[in-house]
């Protein structure tokens, strides 16, 4: 590495909190590679003045970026700027993203949903987007505190063309912070496949203002009808996916703890004024009318989560 590589976390919460967390500890104060963490408030905060404590189980660190900041100006332009916030805080975050970004920065969006890629093409139709997934189940516990409470941890990106040496440069960065991660040049597959998971959690979840063992054990039925027409989503935008993805989706949900819910549900929970059900529900049933695929499950949750 002839020049230090800088690297943007943008919203330091579940997803980008431990990720990013995993980055800044192997990093941060090397001569290779700077790590900026973009946050706010209390919880940029607490990380400017104690560092970042990630949780995992019984084992814990607490780390400390180059940079923590909520000034977008502060930052310079960037290699690679990984997008960690909400779907609703999408079209903002990247509006103010535009001074960190020219035509050699990479960006790597890791929302809930399938659209998200598109989305900032549409605002920066010049910049390089990569596709990505994360598989985890994280939260911010308190400022400056991220718990990792799942078994999995993994992330997923690339895109659905050929690989550039600097994209498989960034799974190259990820793996050294022990971070597993995966760059792919078929990434529609993993996206869809964490897409018809998210959904029907987050959906049912939310509709049904249980966590997730509490819906299995009530709601049973309805999950896996939510399961089956995203999939047949999928399916009619002729998307990839593995011929069991139905029966591996059921299963991840049952392995999961029964206390877990999705974030779409706490942020209902917490009166959030906005919630990812566009995204998460709203997506499903709006290209179901257009490819002309029957959702009437998905339909009928949406209409009760859009009145909540």
């Amino acid at each position: 590495m002839a020049t230090k590589i800088k690297l943007v976390i943008v919203g330091i919460g579940g997803v980008g909190g431990y990720f990013g967390g995993l980055l800044s500890k192997k990093y941060s104060g090397s001569t290779d590679v700077e790590i900026i963490f973009v946050a706010r408030g209390a919880h940029l905060k607490h990380i400017k003045e104690n560092g970042l404590k990630v949780i995992t189980g019984k084992h814990e660190f607490i780390t400390r970026p180059d940079l923590a900041t909520a000034n977008f100006n502060e930052i310079g332009i960037a290699d690679y700027i990984i997008i960690c916030t909400k779907s609703y805080d999408l079209a903002e975050t990247i509006q103010q993203l535009k001074p960190c970004v020219d035509k050699n920065t990479i960006l790597l969006p890791l929302l809930n949903g399938v659209d998200a890629t598109d989305r900032i093409k549409e605002i920066l139709p010049e910049a390089t987007v990569l596709k990505g997934c994360a598989f985890i189940v994280s939260r911010l516990k308190a400022a400056g505190v991220i718990e990792n409470s799942g078994s999995i941890q993994k992330l997923s990106f690339g895109l659905d063309t050929p690989l550039t040496e600097k994209i498989i440069l960034l799974e190259h960065l990820c793996l050294n912070a022990g971070i597993a991660a995966n760059c792919t040049d078929k990434i529609a597959k993993a996206i869809w496949e964490k897409f018809i998971f998210i959904s029907a959690t987050a959906t049912a979840t939310s509709y049904f203002n249980s966590p997730i063992g509490k819906v299995l054990e009530e709601n049973n039925e309805t999950i896996i009808k939510l399961i089956d027409e995203v999939k047949n989503l999928a399916l009619a935008k002729e998307i990839s996916i593995s011929s069991d993805i139905s029966e591996k989706t059921l299963h991840t949900m049952k392995s999961m703890k029964y206390e877990v819910t999705s974030s779409m549900h706490s942020d209902y929970l917490n009166r959030k004024p906005e919630t990812e059900v566009e995204s998460l529900t709203g997506y499903v049933v709006h290209e179901g009318i257009k490819m002309g695929i029957e959702i009437p499950t998905f339909a009928l949750l949406y209409k009760g989560l859009i009145k909540a």
